[in-house]
C-alpha cells in the first residue's frame, strides 16, 4: 500500500443486528465487536496509520435500553483493563473525544487514567469517541472562541479555519482521510462532522463483528486508488 491514509475514522455499526442474527443477547454482540476492534487497532498500529478514530458511544446512545447502555459502560471498563498494557507497550496514545464528565464516575476515571498513562507515547494516536456528538463538538468550539473574543484574547478577524480547528478535540491531528462505516448504512451519524469535510467514505455491507483485518486491508487499498481533488478539477 503506497498511499496510506493519515487519519482513519470508523463507525463500528452492526453489533446489535449481528447479535439478532445469531439469536444471542445484544450485549454479547457488542462484546464480539470488541474482539474485532482489537485486531483492527493492532493492524493500524503495525501498518503505520497515524490516527485511528473510533465511534464507541454517541450522545444519542443514551436513548437505548438501560440494559444495553449498562452493557456498553461495562465494556468500556473491560476494554481498558484488558488492553491498556499492550497498547501502552506498542506506543499507542489514547485520546477520548467527547464529554467525559458526562460518563459514570468509574468509567470517567478509567478513561482519564488511560489518557494519562499513554500521554507521552508517539505511536498510533487512538481516538475513542465516548459520549460524543459532532454537532456538540462544533458548538463547544464556537462557545470557546466566543468567550475568548469577549475576554479580548482574540479579535473577530482572527477567527479562521485554523483558529476553529484548534478548539476541536482533534486540534493537533490531521483531518480524516478515510471514513469507514460497517453494516451498509450510508450516513455518518454525527461523527467528526467538521473533520470529515473531504474524507473518502466506504460503506462495507458486513456487520462490525464480522469485519476482518483482511477486509480492512482491502478498504485501505481502495483508498489508495482514489484520486482526491479537494474541490479541484481532475488532473
Amino acid at each position: 500500500m503506497s498511499q496510506l491514509p493519515k487519519h482513519v475514522a470508523i463507525i463500528m455499526d452492526g453489533n446489535g443486528r449481528w447479535a439478532k442474527q445469531h439469536k444471542i443477547a445484544t450485549a454479547l454482540g457488542h462484546r464480539k465487536g470488541v474482539e474485532a476492534l482489537r485486531e483492527i487497532i493492532r493492524y493500524s498500529s503495525d501498518t503505520g496509520i497515524g490516527v485511528l478514530s473510533l465511534y464507541a458511544f454517541s450522545t444519542e446512545n443514551w436513548k437505548r435500553s438501560r440494559e444495553e447502555v449498562d452493557a456498553l459502560m461495562g465494556l468500556i471498563l473491560d476494554f481498558f483493563k484488558s488492553e491498556i498494557e499492550e497498547l501502552h507497550q506498542k506506543g499507542v496514545r489514547i485520546r477520548i473525544l467527547g464529554d467525559v464528565e458526562g460518563l459514570p464516575e468509574k468509567q470517567m476515571r478509567t478513561v482519564r487514567s488511560a489518557e494519562d498513562t499513554t500521554r507521552n507515547n508517539i505511536g498510533l494516536q487512538l481516538n475513542i469517541a465516548l459520549n460524543y456528538g459532532g454537532q456538540a463538538e462544533i458548538i463547544r468550539a464556537v462557545k470557546s472562541l466566543s468567550n475568548k473574543a469577549m475576554r479580548g484574547e482574540i479579535q473577530l478577524e482572527d477567527i479562521d479555519e485554523q483558529a476553529f480547528q484548534k478548539e476541536l478535540y482533534t486540534h493537533d491531528q490531521p483531518m480524516v482521510d478515510l471514513l469507514i462505516r460497517t453494516s451498509g448504512e450510508m450516513r455518518i451519524s454525527n461523527f467528526l462532522l467538521y473533520q470529515c469535510a473531504y474524507a473518502e467514505m466506504l460503506f462495507p455491507q458486513v456487520l462490525w463483528p464480522d469485519y476482518t483485518v483482511e477486509m480492512y486491508r482491502q478498504d485501505l487499498q481502495k483508498f489508495g486508488k482514489r484520486e482526491r481533488r479537494f474541490g479541484g478539477r481532475e488532473g
